[in-house]
């Protein structure tokens, strides 16, 4: 090499194929795993398929038959084949039609609508505070109390049932325990909103709320509140339900990292302040969660009401999910317990969707 020269850069030579780790990683699949890729979206929906079959099967057969069934009038006991297409008629009977079975409708609406607001909100809160308590790492025994707290859940509803009506019993357990003992749990129909007024003396609603009325119920009678008996059945599932809840809320609370709530203390954050800018905004998808779940079983309570009261006393108890019985297998109306099932169906997307617009899954109001 003569002296000044410089000389020319040499390219490196790739002895081991293609410098790209993408295109390398191509070559070196083979034509098998070619193969298994092309494969790949078929084989989901073979390990998918019993899932699917469970939903189509168990969901949206019966869905779109009880839609099927509202159309027409079926007794629910000959071939569903046979019976007669009357379009509409069952929903003019329970929405606009005067008679009896509106106003049932009505007064079922009216109940299974208190409860939902004194459920839901009571079961909510009580399990979210129980798996707050159960999230402490200072609490001992906490596998203890978890299976107490759940216990009633996996316990069969229509004993609890059964031994609630003996504890709420005018000379029950409840009322021998309480400074006030002569309380009528189960056989009062009167409404909470109705007892209180009457606290003052008023016993009948102003000329506006008894003269009017909305299918078939005047707004006095609207406006009257959960009765006493169905109090009752409100406190029992708020203690059954407590405990599948706060399972769900103490997963979601044992998922925060808990580099955040260090981070909050080196910050000088206290403990109220972690709670209420920390805890519950990174818990909103799973109270979304809830909030559902609750939403959809108290607008569906049924067993309770079955064993308990069978609607009494004066219908105080009856919901729309015990009235789809009653027509179809006491009154043989299947057509109109179908149609009851879709209008609660339509209830239970809109306060779903309502739910969904008030607490978002993604974390933000």
């Amino acid at each position: 090499m003569q002296p000044g020269v410089v000389p020319a850069p040499v390219e490196p030579i790739n002895v081991g194929g293609p410098a790209d780790p993408k295109t390398r990683r191509l070559k070196h699949r083979g034509p098998g795993r070619a193969r298994l890729d092309s494969k790949e979206p078929y084989l989901g929906w073979l390990f998918s398929a019993p899932a699917v079959l469970g939903l189509v099967v168990f969901l949206v057969i019966p869905i779109i038959a009880a839609v099927w069934v509202s159309f027409r009038d079926w007794n629910g006991l000959t071939s569903i084949f046979d019976s007669d297409p009357i379009g509409l008629a069952n929903y003019r009977e329970l929405l606009t039609d005067d008679g009896v079975r509106r106003t049932d409708f009505a007064i079922s609406l009216r109940n299974n609508f208190y409860y939902v607001v004194g459920v839901v909100p009571a079961q909510t809160i009580l399990a979210f505070v129980i798996a707050v308590v159960l999230n402490q790492k200072f609490l001992k025994g906490k596998g203890f109390f978890r299976t107490a707290y759940y216990f009633p859940s996996i316990t069969s509803s229509i004993a609890i049932t059964l031994i609630f009506v003996f504890l709420f019993q005018t000379n029950g357990a409840i009322n021998q325990v309480l400074p006030i003992q002569d309380i009528d749990w189960l056989d009062n129909p009167r409404g909470l909103i109705h007892n209180f007024l009457g606290l003052f003396g008023v016993q009948d609603g102003p000329a506006f709320l008894t003269e009017n009325e909305f299918m078939g119920l005047e707004f006095w009678d609207w406006l009257a509140g959960p009765s006493v008996a169905m109090v009752a059945f409100m406190m029992l599932v708020t203690w059954t339900t407590a405990g599948t809840l706060m399972l769900i809320f103490l997963a979601g609370l044992q998922n925060i990292s808990p580099s955040v709530e260090e981070a909050a203390i080196v910050d000088g954050a206290g403990p109220v302040q972690r709670f209420f800018r920390i805890t519950i905004p990174l818990m909103r998808p799973t109270i979304f969660f809830v909030v559902t779940l609750g939403l959809i079983g108290t607008w569906q309570v049924f067993d309770q009401i079955y064993a308990g009261s069978g609607g009494d006393p004066r219908k105080t108890t009856l919901t729309p999910a015990y009235l789809i019985y009653v027509q179809a297998f006491t009154n043989s109306k299947a057509g109109l317990a179908g149609a009851i099932a879709v209008i609660l169906f339509v209830i239970i997307m809109f306060f779903t969707v309502v739910n969904r617009r008030v607490i978002r899954d993604t974390g933000e109001f």
